[in-house]
This record gives structure tokens, C-alpha cells and sequence, in this order.
């Protein structure tokens, strides 16, 4: 059985450049990640996820800005992979993407050119 694994790509400008606190980053991937997988709850893949809860795998990758969230948002949706953009309110500021949980070689492809969030 394939290893599934759920991706958040998080905009590292929010901390680098617009100087948002740690904490309030992390608070945006906790929103799209509990969003998308309550969106996607009766999906086989969340299930399975969901099935082996304390060997859950996350994977935290780092868009350099808001261009490349919104080009990635475009790529996810080309290609129908279930995904959910998290818009920060009132700002109305896109801060990450939560992907839905699914086998790591479904979904690999399109976020590989992300680094892990440092």
C-alpha cells in the first residue's frame, strides 16, 4: 500500500517579509488543514489518513510569496486534485494551501519545486 500524505504549502513572506508571527502562520495551516480534510472527510484517501491517525504523515512546504500560492492554486485545480486555499479574514489574504490527504505519488509532482519550511 502506497504512503499517504497530506501537503501544506504555507507563503514564507508571511514571516520573512510581512513579519507575521510564528504562531499566526502556523494558526493559517491548522485552518486550511482542518478545512480541507472536513471537506473531503467521506473521501477513501481522508479515510484511510484518518484510519492510522497516530501515523499521520504532513508534509510543510514553503511558497516563496503569494504569486506562487496563486499559481499553484491553478495547477491543483488543472489537474483536479482536491486541495483547499486558505484566505486569511478580514485581510483577504491568501496564506497557504492545504492539499487533501492522498498517495504520495498522486501528488508529489506538483509540489516538488516547494522546499520544506524552515
Amino acid at each position: 500500500m502506497s504512503s499517504i500524505v497530506q501537503y501544506v504549502i504555507v507563503r514564507g513572506d508571511l514571516i520573512k517579509v510581512l513579519n507575521w508571527p510564528v504562531g499566526a502562520v502556523i494558526a493559517q495551516c491548522c485552518h486550511a488543514t482542518t478545512a480541507v480534510t472536513h471537506q473531503f472527510r467521506e473521501d477513501k484517501d481522508t479515510e484511510a489518513y484518518f484510519n492510522d491517525i497516530d501515523n499521520m504523515h504532513k508534509v510543510i512546504l514553503e511558497a516563496p510569496d503569494q504569486q506562487s500560492i496563486q499559481d499553484l492554486r491553478k495547477l491543483l485545480e488543472e489537474n483536479d486534485i482536491k486541495h483547499k486555499l486558505w484566505i486569511e479574514q478580514p485581510e483577504n489574504i491568501p496564506t497557504c494551501i492545504a492539499v487533501k490527504p492522498y498517495p504520495k505519488e498522486s501528488v508529489h509532482k506538483y509540489v516538488k519545486k516547494f522546499k520544506l519550511l524552515k
